[in-house]
C-alpha cells in the first residue's frame, strides 16, 4: 500500500503521540497503580480523556459532512485526521485501562472500540483497492443512480431485438381491396427467418434471457457467468439461421452489460455496506463512552 505525503505525516505524527505515551506509561505505571487500578489514577485519567478526544475527533467527520456550516478546514485533511486519530484512540484506551479488558461497562466499551477500529481499517483498504478493481473489472462502470434506468433499458432493447427477429408480416385482409378511408396500418418489421426457425431462439430468451435481466445477480443463471454465457450462446448460434446471428451478437453483449451492471453493484454494496455497521456501532461507543466517563468523574 503506497502512502503518500499527507498520510506519512500523519503516521509519523501518529507514531510520536503513541511512542511518548508508552514512555510515560513506562515510567510511571509503578507508581500511578499503587492501590488502585489505572484507569482511576491520574494518568489513567489523562490517557482516558486524550483516547476519548481522538474518539470525539473521528466522529466529528460525519457531522461535519451533514452540516455545510461545520465544513471547517480540507475534507482530505479530515479524513485522515479520522483515520490515524481514531486509530490511535485504540493503544491510548488500553493505556488508559492499564491492558485490562474490564467487565460490565467496561468490557463492552473496549469490545466496541476494537469493533469500530476494525472495521475501519477494513473500510480504509476497500476505499483504496476497490476503486482500481473497478476501473480493471468493470469496463462499462455506469453512474451507481442510474443502474435502475439503464436495466430497464436493456430488457426493453432485448425484447425489442426478439420481437423484430421473430415478427410476422402482416397478411393482406381477404377478399377485396382494403378501405381507402381507413387509417394506414403501422408497418411491421418482417422476421428475417421463418417462424419455426427463429423458435428457438424465442425459447431461449423466454426461459434464459428475460429472467436474468428481470432478476439481475440471481443465483442459478448461466448467463450471470461469462464462461457459461458464451457456451449457452454458441449452442444458441448452432440452433437458428445465419440470418439470426446479428441478433444474436445483440443479445450477447446485452448480457455483458447486464454483467457489468451487476458486478458494479455488488464493488459499490462491498465499498459502501460496511458503513451500515461501522457508523452505528461508532455513534453507540461515543454515547456509552460519554456514560463511562461521567460515572468515572461523578464517582
Amino acid at each position: 500500500m503506497r502512502i503518500d505525503h499527507t498520510h506519512k505525516g500523519w503516521l509519523i505524527a501518529s507514531l510520536a503521540m503513541f511512542g511518548v505515551s508508552a514512555l510515560v506509561y513506562g515510567v510511571n505505571r509503578g507508581a500511578a497503580t499503587t492501590g488502585a487500578s489505572m484507569g482511576g489514577t491520574q494518568l489513567g485519567l489523562e490517557f482516558g480523556v486524550i483516547g476519548f478526544a481522538f474518539m470525539i475527533f473521528a466522529g466529528l467527520l460525519g457531522a461535519r459532512k451533514k452540516v455545510p456550516v461545520w465544513r471547517v478546514g480540507r475534507a482530505q485533511t479530515w479524513m485522515r485526521g479520522h483515520l490515524w486519530l481514531g486509530l490511535l484512540s485504540l493503544p491510548i484506551l488500553l493505556l488508559h485501562s492499564g491492558f485490562r479488558y474490564g467487565h460490565g461497562l467496561t468490557a463492552v466499551l473496549m469490545t466496541l472500540l476494537i469493533f469500530v477500529v476494525a472495521s475501519g481499517i477494513f473500510g480504509a483498504a476497500l476505499q483504496h483497492y476497490m476503486p482500481r478493481v473497478m476501473t480493471r473489472e468493470v469496463t462499462m462502470e455506469t453512474i451507481y443512480e442510474e443502474i435502475g434506468h439503464v436495466r430497464a433499458q436493456l430488457l426493453e432493447e432485448a425484447e425489442e431485438l426478439i420481437a423484430n427477429a421473430t415478427a410476422v408480416p402482416e397478411k393482406a385482409a381477404a377478399g377485396g381491396a382494403a378501405d381507402s378511408t381507413a387509417p394506414p396500418a403501422a408497418p411491421v418489421a418482417a422476421s428475417v427467418a421463418a417462424p419455426e426457425e427463429a423458435a428457438p431462439l424465442r425459447n431461449f430468451f423466454d426461459k434464459e434471457m428475460k429472467p436474468f435481466l428481470e432478476k439481475p445477480g440471481a443465483r442459478g443463471s448461466a448467463l450471470g457467468d461469462a464462461a457459461q454465457a458464451r457456451s449457452a450462446f454458441v449452442q444458441l448460434r448452432t440452433l437458428v439461421p445465419p440470418a439470426l446471428h446479428g441478433a444474436i451478437d445483440d443479445l450477447e453483449n446485452i448480457c455483458e452489460e447486464e454483467r457489468q451492471l451487476t458486478l458494479q453493484s455488488r464493488l459499490h454494496l462491498w465499498l459502501h455496506g460496511w458503513l451500515l455497521l461501522h457508523i452505528p456501532v461508532s455513534m453507540a461507543l461515543l454515547l456509552l463512552g460519554a456514560v463511562h466517563a461521567f460515572m468515572a468523574l461523578r464517582y
